[in-house]
């Protein structure tokens, strides 16, 4: 087959080109992908990283218990799951696709007639697909019960919008539910202001562990007023009734004459910091009408996503892309109030100055692929998200998993830190390197206190003395994960992160801190069983422990030694040879991917040898594309030798993904995997978290045109272009970066601000581009002139 060209653009190329995504790209995304598997996406209104993300709940429920060394694979606590046909409310808050019950504070629900039941999961209306439509900032659909009702949800950045059409009734309600969401209510209040106004809080906890509670404040005002009111306790209805608070049960309702007027607007606003926080938000934000409102959500939108056009590839694969980066731009989410105020974790107000402060931090799904798309596309935001992060160290430590304004101590490792050093070496953190580096140390060096509620590196005192983290698997501990119940991956993590910090010294000066961080970054060497040729914990004397076969190893979280294996980012070199050279460790990666098989069928093999079922995390050899461990392992090809596999498996899992419900494999995990999915397709894929490293491989599309912010990337604009590419047409043969031919696999953040091109030749067969010796993937260190 004859070869084609793909080039990539950096620089200033004049205005965006027509494509085959102009006009509007918004009409691209559907909001529902996700909805049918375990994804766990919501197909409300939300603008990009808004604190209010409206949408309907069926709460589907699986088993879900707190506690324990597998957590998230206990159970699984759908906000939306699109095979239900009961629409329990409307809430206010949600986290996308998060494998544990969070978020769905403040359901409401239209209803008629009177107020006889108090459980949403008995008052839950009957809908349709049918009825049902989402676009990016609005939702719609008729509810089939209570006499037909249609419920419109858009928001704004700290406010969600509800639009109510009844049937011509005089009881026409809105109930407000504080006492129900998708995570333990510990405690609630409803009070009704006026005769067009409510303000309530809720009180939650729990995200895969017994967190810390937060506080949500909230002010909802109707377009009109409503005729009666009441509240309710336990099982206890009170008609007149103006305050209700306390645990359990508890909500009102609020009823209007829909006869001769049959629409009801709903605007509520949030705050994490008080009741005057969301007061004040509804003022700024509360005013205009519902169309207006859901207009402004869409143009938002419409900017954020038309900063990406393609051209080519079929429809369907365009409308997986844009729905992926739809998903991905939806946290962190914005935490402070219009003034600045917002509650840090210290439980004291704060006022953010010359920033935005965000929450919401799931650090161990983000660092690998949605924290880079981020700094890619939204750079401005991924700055002040990097600032609030130091902004909760000042208050007490780097987080691993925060949930609004606690740490949850969810998953292992040390994910802050890849987070945060990347965000320093994309020029993110200018002004607050040093500080970042104190925080990053501290975490790094020691642990939190006994009294503290933040695990840190909870395996610290035996990583820095004996250079890994011994599994012990019953060790008490605070609430949420612990390093040493998952020895093996921690190591693994920890390592990780310390060879990224290594990097982030030495270009501040802190040379023996650098030596220190990057002689600890080969702590992964430390586990590996030389008679077995495999990661293995240790225990507590030092000793392998656990089955030798990998897919039946223990200590590795949410994963397999076989998968684990490959989580050497900073030191794919060292690993390659730890294996015994580029020949065994790419027979191990075609065994992993089942890449004999893979040519024949990749779809079939990704959906029958990879996939297993979103939480099966254990007992597996092959790589499992649902999951963050190994997310990074289908590049690992750039670094042995072999980079033409990369294309291969990445063009299979890339079958996983869709424009449909199902279209997204495993929990999107706050758009980590839609991210993963986006970045693959751009052809341009961070190998290395931590460091401003890119791996190459082929784009999805025959253009791509990125609009991005000149602050960053003078000229403001990257192009690539493949004429011709498929599925089949896929291969790398040769590449040039600006005038110079390039023969690694990789290149840097500055080669592409300064470089101005980037031109891939493709073909149908694989050639020797990226399979000599000094062309793949490099160790973190010193950078070797190419």
């Amino acid at each position: 087959m004859a070869a084609t060209t793909v080039v990539l653009l950096v620089g200033s190329a004049g205005p965006l080109p027509a494509a085959d995504a102009a006009g509007s790209v918004t009409d691209l995304v559907n909001p529902f992908v996700g909805t049918a598997s375990d994804s766990n996406t919501f197909p409300g209104a939300a603008v990009p990283f808004g604190m209010a993300q409206v949408s309907p709940d069926t709460g589907y429920f699986a088993g879900y218990v707190y506690g324990g060394p597998r957590s998230r694979a206990s159970g699984h606590y759908r906000a939306y799951d699109y095979a239900q046909k009961r629409i329990r409310g409307f809430s206010m808050v949600h986290l996308s696709g998060v494998g544990c019950g969070a978020g769905g504070d403040l359901p409401t629900l239209p209803t008629t007639g009177p107020v006889t039941s108090t459980d949403y999961a008995d008052y839950a209306a009957s809908f349709s697909h049918a009825s049902e439509r989402a676009t990016p900032g609005y939702y719609r659909v008729r509810l089939t019960s209570y006499g037909g009702i249609t419920a419109e949800l858009t928001a704004t950045a700290r406010t969600g919008r509800q639009r109510y059409s009844f049937p011509a009734t005089r009881t026409a309600n809105v109930l407000v539910n504080t006492g129900q969401a998708l995570h333990k209510v510990t405690s609630s209040s409803v009070t009704v202001l006026d005769d067009r106004t409510v303000a309530t809080t809720v009180t939650g906890r729990g995200f895969c562990a017994d967190t810390r509670p937060y506080t949500l404040y909230a002010i909802t005002r109707f377009s009109r007023p409503f005729t009666a009111h009441g509240t309710w306790n336990g099982r206890t209805v009170t008609a007149g009734s103006r305050h209700t608070a306390g645990g359990g049960r508890r909500g009102a309702y609020l009823r209007f004459d829909t006869r001769s007027d049959r629409t009801v607007t709903a605007t509520t606003a949030l705050s994490y910091v008080s009741a005057a926080g969301a007061r004040r938000n509804l003022d700024r934000e509360g005013g205009g009408g519902f169309d207006t409102v859901r207009e402004n959500a869409r143009r938002e939108w419409e900017r954020r996503l038309g900063r990406l056009r393609v051209r080519g590839g079929t429809e369907s694969r365009r409308r997986m892309l844009y729905s992926a980066l739809y998903h991905a731009l939806l946290s962190p989410n914005a935490a402070d109030d219009v003034n600045g105020d917002y509650r840090g974790w210290d439980g004291r107000v704060h006022r953010a100055r010359g920033f935005r402060y965000y929450q919401n931090w799931s650090l161990w799904d983000t660092y690998r692929t949605q924290a880079r798309l981020l700094e890619l596309f939204a750079p401005g935001e991924a700055r002040d998200m990097a600032l609030s992060l130091l902004k909760v160290s000042q208050q007490g430590w780097l987080p691993k998993w925060g949930l609004a304004t606690v740490e949850t101590n969810v998953m292992t490792g040390d994910p802050v830190t890849p987070y945060l050093t990347d965000a320093y070496a994309q020029g993110l953190l200018k002004g607050h390197e040093e500080e970042a580096y104190t925080a990053l140390k501290r975490n790094a060096d020691s642990v939190p206190s006994a009294s503290s509620p933040y695990e840190g590196r909870g395996g610290n005192p035996r990583y820095l003395k004996d250079g890994y983290v011994p599994l012990e698997p019953h060790a008490a501990h605070k609430p949420g994960d612990y390093d040493p119940v998952q020895g093996g991956s921690a190591t693994l993590e920890y390592a990780l992160a310390d060879a990224a910090l290594a990097a982030m010294a030495h270009d501040l000066g802190h040379d023996a801190d650098a030596e220190r961080f990057l002689a600890r970054g080969h702590n992964y060497r430390n586990l590996f069983d030389r008679r077995t040729g495999w990661f293995r914990a240790r225990d507590a004397r030092g000793a392998f422990t656990g089955p030798a076969d990998p897919k039946d190893s223990v200590g590795f979280h949410e994963g397999t030694a076989a998968q684990y294996m490959w989580l050497v980012p900073q030191d794919l070199p060292g690993l390659v040879d730890l294996i015994g050279g580029r020949k065994r460790a790419n027979a191990r990666l075609d065994a992993f991917f089942g890449y004999d098989r893979l040519l024949k069928d990749p779809s079939g093999t990704a959906r029958t040898v990879w996939v297993h079922g979103p939480f099966d995390y254990y007992h597996q050899n092959t790589y499992n594309p649902q999951n963050e461990p190994d997310l990074l392992a289908p590049y690992t090809y750039l670094a042995t030798g072999e980079p033409w596999k990369s294309a291969d498996v990445v063009r299979a899992a890339l079958a996983l993904y869709g424009d449909k419900p199902n279209g997204i494999p495993g929990n999107d995990d706050m758009g980590t995997m839609s991210a993963w999915a986006v970045l693959s397709a751009i052809g341009v894929f961070p190998v290395q978290p931590g460091t401003p490293v890119w791996g190459l491989s082929t784009p999805a599309f025959e253009r791509i045109d990125l609009a991005l912010d000149p602050a960053y990337y003078p000229g403001g604009q990257l192009t690539v272009t493949a004429p011709g590419v498929s599925d089949t047409n896929r291969y790398v043969r040769s590449v040039r970066v600006g005038d110079r031919s390039w023969p690694a696999t990789w290149l840097t953040t500055d080669d592409l601000r300064r470089s101005g091109t980037v031109a891939f030749t493709v073909g149908g067969s694989h050639s020797r581009w990226g399979t000599g010796d000094d062309d793949g993937l490099p160790a973190i260190g010193p950078r070797r002139d190419r």
